[in-house]
């Protein structure tokens, strides 16, 4: 399962400051360039600089939001629901007024992120497209109108 898809500047790896394992793993989609920290030159930036700190529990706090959601999401919403929600959290307003998904996402990588098979994500894409909510151009999703809220 995917749990987030981070990008230029963000911070992986963090949850090792405390000397514990990993809780996930890393995937790059591209080529990247990264600096690694030691869990000493951390602890040391931590207490040299309290801006630095803050700026690390942040963005603790904001994963840790991220995460309950998701657990929610596995918890209380059925996959239309985890879908029809993930593509409204990723879609951008473009200037003539509709959504795109801007990440060029197959069926797998949607099922990957909520949790599903393939097949139910592509259950619900036909249904979805039938009914006029979303369409396929150029390898983008782009909603047509907000997918309802229970299917």
């Amino acid at each position: 399962m995917i749990l987030d898809t981070l990008g230029p500047g963000d911070v992986v790896g963090e949850m090792t400051l405390d000397g514990g394992s990993r809780s996930a793993s890393v995937i790059c989609a591209e080529a990247v360039t990264f600096s690694m920290l030691t869990r000493v030159v951390l602890r040391q930036a931590i207490v040299a600089s309290p801006d630095f700190a803050l700026q690390l529990i942040s963005t603790l706090m904001c994963r840790m939001r991220q995460t309950t959601d998701l657990v929610k999401g596995l918890a209380l919403l059925d996959v239309y629901g985890r879908v029809a929600g993930l593509l409204l959290k990723l879609a951008v307003k473009q200037e003539d007024g509709r959504l795109v998904i801007a990440e060029k996402l197959t069926q797998q990588d949607i099922a990957d992120r909520v949790g599903a098979s393939r097949d139910m994500v592509n259950r619900i894409f036909k249904e979805l497209t039938a009914g006029g909510y979303l369409s396929i151009e150029s390898r983008q999703i782009v909603l047509n109108r907000r997918p309802p809220a229970r299917w």
